[in-house]
C-alpha cells in the first residue's frame, strides 16, 4: 500500500478486505522483493502465515474461521480459576454484573486492537515497529514472546501434574514423558500455523463446551436449579474494582496479541465481531462456569470437578483438548515474536526453540512459581496495546502503516509514554486504585494519541 492511499474512515463503510501491501508468494525468490518498513530490510516470504509482512488479500480468512480460532483461544480452563474466586465472593446477580462489566472492558480493548490488525495485516510485534521504532520494537518482542514462552511452560507442567494425579502415577518419569509428548503436539500445531490451530479449534472447542455445559447443569442439580444458585450467599467479600480487574486480567495480556490472528480477517468489521464473540462471550462464559463450579462443588476448575465426579477420562479429554489449542496459540505468538526480534521471514525455528525452552522450564518445575511473575507482566503488557492504539488512530489510520515508510530506530516519545503508563498501572495495583490494566491502557492510549497529534511529522521522521 502506498503512503498516499486512503481508506474509508468509518468502520461501517468496510465491505471488502482492507487493501494491504501484496507480499511475494510463498517460496518466491527474494530478488527484487520490496523493502519493508516493518523493519526496513528485504524479506523473502517463506512462511504462509506472513509473520513479518502484511497478510495479502488472497490469504485472508472467512469470518467463521476467525471466530473458531478466537473461541479456541479464549475457551480456556484456567480462566475458571478466576471465576471460582468470584463465585465465592458474589451472589448470582452481582456476579453476572461483574462478569459483564469486566468482559465488556476486555472485549472492547481487544476488539480495537483486532480491528487494527485486520486493517494493517500485521502482528502486534510488527505494529510495534511503527509505534516504538525498529529497535524499540524489540522490547515488545521480548516482552510478548518471553511471556508466552513462560506461560507455555506453565501449561505443559500443569498437564503433566494433573495427568499423574488422575492416574495415581508415582515418580517424575511418567510426568516428564507426558510433558514432552504434549509439548511436541502443541509445537507441531503452531508450526503448521493458522490452519493447524483452526482445525484443532474446530474439533475440540464444541466438544469442550458441551462437556462444560453438562457439568454446569449437573452443578445446578446440586443446588436446586437457578433459584437455588441465586439463593446461595457468598462466604467471602471482594471489592468491585478488584473483581473487574480479575476478569480483565484473565486475558488482557494474551488479548494484546489478538492481531496475530485478526490480521487474517477480510474486513475490520469481521475482526471486531470475532473479538467480541471470543473475548466478551467466550471468556465471560468460562469465568461464569468456573464461578458455578465454585459455588456448588467448592472447585472452580472443571477438570478437577470431573475428577471428583469419577469422570477421569472426560476430565483428561477436557484438559488436553483445551490446553492443546491454547498452548499452540502461545507457541505461535512467541514464534512470530522471534521472527520480528531477529528479523527473519519464517516463524518455524522460533516456535521450535521456544517450545523446547518452555518444556525445559516445565520439567524443572518452574510452573509452580511462574504464575506470579506472569501476573506481574500483566501490568506491563496492556500499556503496549494502548500505545499502539493511540499512535495508530493519530498517525496511521489513513495510510495503514505502509511498507516503505522511513521509521526511526527508537521513538523515544512513545517509549516514554509506555514507561509512564506502566508505572501508573503498577502504582494503581500496589495501592488498590481502580483497575490497573485499564489504567495502563487508557493512559498509554491518551498520551500517545495526544503527543502524536501535537507533533506527527517530528515523531514520524525522527531518527
Amino acid at each position: 500500500m502506498s503512503a498516499g492511499h486512503t481508506e474509508p474512515d468509518a468502520l461501517a463503510a468496510e465491505s471488502a478486505a482492507p487493501a494491504a501491501p501484496t507480499a511475494p508468494a510463498v517460496g518466491a525468490a527474494s530478488h527484487g522483493a520490496p523493502r519493508s518498513a516493518a523493519g526496513n530490510f528485504t524479506v523473502e516470504v517463506v512462511d504462509r502465515d506472513y509473520p513479518v509482512t502484511p497478510v495479502p488479500g488472497h490469504a485472508r480468512k472467512g469470518f467463521f474461521s476467525l471466530v473458531v480460532v478466537l473461541l479456541g483461544f479464549t475457551i480456556f480452563t484456567p480462566t475458571m480459576l478466576a471465576g471460582a474466586a468470584l463465585g465465592e465472593s458474589f451472589a448470582l446477580r452481582d456476579l453476572l454484573l461483574v462478569i459483564l462489566l469486566g468482559s465488556s472492558v476486555l472485549g472492547a480493548y481487544v476488539a480495537v486492537l483486532g480491528w487494527i490488525g485486520a486493517r494493517t495485516g500485521l502482528t502486534t510485534v510488527v505494529m510495534a515497529r511503527y509505534t516504538l521504532g525498529t529497535r524499540g520494537s524489540k522490547l515488545a518482542s521480548i516482552l510478548l514472546g518471553g511471556t508466552q514462552i513462560g506461560w507455555y511452560g506453565v501449561v505443559v507442567g500443569t498437564i503433566g501434574e494433573l495427568t499423574a494425579q488422575a492416574f495415581g502415577w508415582e515418580g517424575f518419569g511418567a510426568q516428564a514423558v507426558v510433558m514432552i509428548v504434549v509439548s511436541a503436539l502443541m509445537c507441531a500445531t503452531a508450526v503448521y500455523g493458522y490452519r493447524g490451530m483452526y482445525w484443532v479449534s474446530l474439533v475440540s472447542t464444541p466438544l469442550i463446551l458441551i462437556l462444560a455445559l453438562w457439568v454446569m447443569f449437573r452443578s445446578l442439580e446440586e443446588v436446586g436449579g437457578w433459584v437455588g444458585l441465586a439463593a446461595v450467599q457468598p462466604d467471602a467479600t471482594m471489592p468491585i474494582a478488584v473483581a473487574v480487574t480479575a476478569v480483565v486480567g484473565t486475558f488482557v495480556s494474551a488479548g494484546t496479541q489478538a492481531p496475530n490472528w485478526t490480521r487474517f480477517a477480510r474486513t475490520g468489521r469481521q475482526a471486531v465481531l470475532a473479538c467480541v464473540i471470543g473475548f466478551l462471550i467466550g471468556n465471560g462464559l468460562m469465568i461464569f462456569l468456573g464461578a458455578v463450579g465454585a459455588i456448588t462443588f467448592g472447585e472452580g476448575d472443571f477438570v478437577l470437578v470431573l475428577f471428583n465426579l469419577g469422570l477421569v477420562g472426560w476430565g483428561l479429554f477436557l484438559l488436553f483438548g483445551n490446553l492443546w489449542k491454547s498452548n499452540a496459540d502461545a507457541a505461535y505468538s512467541f514464534g512470530v515474536a522471534g521472527a520480528e526480534l531477529f528479523e527473519k521471514p519464517s516463524k518455524t525455528r522460533f516456535v521450535i526453540i521456544g517450545s523446547v525452552i518452555g518444556t525445559v522450564l516445565a520439567l524443572v518445575g518452574v510452573h509452580e512459581h511462574l504464575p506470579q511473575y506472569l501476573g506481574l507482566l500483566g501490568t506491563f503488557i496492556p500499556p503496549l496495546g494502548g500505545v499502539i492504539i493511540g499512535d495508530y488512530l493519530a498517525r496511521w489510520r489513513r495510510t495503514q502503516m505502509p511498507e516503505g515508510e522511513p521509521l526511526p530506530k527508537a521513538n523515544w516519545i512513545n517509549l516514554g509514554v509506555y514507561a509512564v503508563a506502566c508505572v501508573l498501572a503498577w502504582v494503581a495495583g500496589e495501592f488498590g486504585i481502580g483497575i490497573p490494566p485499564v489504567i495502563g491502557v487508557l493512559v498509554a492510549l491518551v498520551l500517545s494519541f495526544a503527543l502524536a497529534r501535537l507533533s506527527p511529522r517530528r515523531i514520524a521522521s525522527a531518527e
